[in-house]
């Protein structure tokens, strides 16, 4: 349970107690070990993130991580760690911006966005509107551009820096060397990332709008939302007082990070901010601040090709469903530095990690590892942990008859629960069991869980009527 609402509750039992002169002793006492309680809880919170955070880096060898957690809609823990700089060492601290690479194209996404509802551009509006000349410009739209379907080539696939992009270059040199060659595929017709999306993007939020596209976002969301650590790194390097960036050859020694040529980040990696500042961008997106809802639901929605699979990508983050949660998620890399940016918008909760060193998945793993404790003790982990129980109950050939309806009790024969002892106890008891959906069907509430036993993984589903009697239990291997 979240720290206000616990608290709120606390505080609704206290007056009702304080009511009655009987009890306003035994109240006042109430009150003080409860707000302990949830306050310690709170601390423990705060302990396991640490812990989480240390432990990976402990493993990983980062020199530093920079994080801020987002609950209830508010910024509710920023901390950094490790060394933001190495020689001369610099301890990391929240305040310090780090570059966030790709999750950069979102905001650029947001801008062409802004300039739809203003009506100087469409999404559906073909490539050649803005960029005549560039390959198959006519048959290519925006939205294809934003969700990368159209088919453009992408410049910067390496996870280093190659040679040539240590030179300085101009977005038109991007495009002559990769958006004037043919395409990958027809547009609309495969998914592929590609950074010359974004470059093409820029520059059409630059030609709608009459402006560059620098000033265009600080102008439209970065003095909204009053994120004041944003800055351009395609411009100019981040130098101290923030972090530098580092890789590893191999299982080397940490050494600085070389910095790309001006003009190569333009619209697909060129910010760079403090994680309190993406905070912000997270909470405006929860509570639809900069764009209209129909807007953001343009963002938010998967793209799909032309035959109909889904991409998993809306305009500029990946979307998806898990445990229950709608997720939107990107990270970033550019030389040097790794960013993760996870936000529950319907959960009013997001995740956003920074490190300081390239090619590693440590920003990812620690934004996997926080996420179950922002949902803990929430609707799908209760009914994860019984899905738990029925399945242990069922390894040891029991069943608790009080969970289902009749017609569930009915599937549950001796025979039946005699084969699932038989079959689950081998398995080893559950390391994880999680909700991965849910769905209304015939008046009831359909879950899958993913149940993960020390020798297999297996799916169980179950129907839920609305008095919470389970109608059906199942399950099968995992595919």
């Amino acid at each position: 349970m979240k720290v206000r609402e616990h608290l709120r509750r606390v505080f609704c039992v206290f007056i009702s107690s304080w009511l009655n002169p009987n009890m306003r002793k035994l109240s006042t006492v109430f009150l003080i070990l409860a707000i302990a309680g949830t306050l310690y809880g709170q601390d423990s919170f705060n302990q396991k993130v640490d812990s989480i955070v240390k432990d990976v880096m402990e493993d990983t060898h980062v020199p530093s991580v920079s994080l801020a957690i987002v609950q209830e809609g508010k910024i509710t823990y920023v901390q950094a760690y490790g060394n933001a700089r190495l020689e001369p060492q610099l301890a990391a601290k929240p305040e310090m911006r780090y570059s966030i690479g790709s999750i950069s194209k979102q905001f650029t996404a947001t801008a062409i966005l802004l300039l739809a509802e203003q009506k100087k551009l469409s999404l559906d509006d073909p490539v050649s509107k803005f960029a005549a000349d560039l390959t198959r410009s006519k048959d290519v739209t925006i939205r294809q551009l934003l969700s990368h379907t159209s088919g453009y080539q992408d410049y910067w696939p390496q996870d280093y820096v190659p040679p040539f992009m240590l030179q300085e270059i101009t977005s038109e040199k991007i495009l002559d060397q990769w958006a004037r060659k043919p395409l990958d595929f027809d547009p609309g017709t495969q998914w592929q990332y590609s950074n010359t999306n974004y470059v093409i993007a820029g520059l059409v939020v630059e030609k709608a709008s009459g402006m560059p596209l620098w000033e265009f976002l600080s102008k439209n969301i970065f003095t909204p939302l009053a994120m004041t650590s944003a800055t351009n790194i395609d411009q100019k390097a981040l130098a101290e007082p923030d972090a530098a960036g580092y890789l590893r050859f191999g299982l080397g020694p940490l050494r600085p990070a070389p910095k790309e040529g001006k003009g190569w980040l333009f619209a697909a990696g060129e910010l760079a901010m403090n994680t309190a500042d993406l905070a912000k961008w997270d909470i405006a997106m929860m509570n639809q601040r900069l764009l209209t809802p129909a807007s953001y639901n343009q963002m938010q929605r998967e793209v799909l090709l032309k035959n109909g699979a889904g991409t998993g990508y809306g305009l500029g983050i990946f979307v998806r469903v898990q445990g229950g949660h709608r997720i939107l998620e990107h990270d970033g890399e550019v030389s040097g530095y790794r960013a993760e940016n996870r936000v529950y918008p319907d959960d009013h909760a997001a995740i956003i990690v920074f490190i300081n060193q390239d090619a590693t998945d440590a920003t990812s793993e620690i934004g996997q590892k926080i996420e179950p404790l922002i949902f803990a003790g929430n609707e799908a982990d209760l009914k994860a942990n019984l899905a738990r129980k029925i399945f242990e109950d069922l390894q040891h050939g029991k069943i608790d008859r009080s969970l289902f309806t009749s017609n569930g009790n009915s599937y549950f024969t001796d025979q039946a629960v005699q084969d699932f002892a038989s079959s689950l106890a081998p398995l080893g008891s559950p390391k994880k069991v999680t909700q991965t959906s849910k769905r209304a069907r015939g008046g009831m509430i359909g879950r899958h869980f993913s149940v993960e036993c020390e020798k297999q993984k297996l799916d169980v589903w179950t129907y839920e009527l609305p008095d919470g009697k389970l109608e059906q239990y199942q399950l099968q291997p995992a595919n």
